[in-house]
């Protein structure tokens, strides 16, 4: 179920960053940051290492991307 959440937040943050509106980008970069949070973790619990360093990856650049919008 929780992995269902994470791909919810996953969809809701692309639309939020694909709406054009720029007051609401560091929202999306928020929701793709917690989104890829959860997978980090899920990916570490199936001890998948290359999917969590991904993972990892879109996470920093996911808080890379709040810090230069706000």
């Amino acid at each position: 179920m929780f992995r269902w959440l994470a791909f919810i937040g996953a969809v809701i943050s692309l639309l939020l960053l694909t709406s054009g509106h720029v007051s609401v980008q560091w929202v999306g970069w928020l929701v793709s940051s917690i989104s890829c949070l959860a997978w980090v973790w899920f990916a570490q619990q199936d001890k998948d290492i290359p999917r969590m360093l991904m993972e990892l990856c879109y996470l920093i650049a996911g808080l890379w991307g709040i810090y230069n919008w706000i």
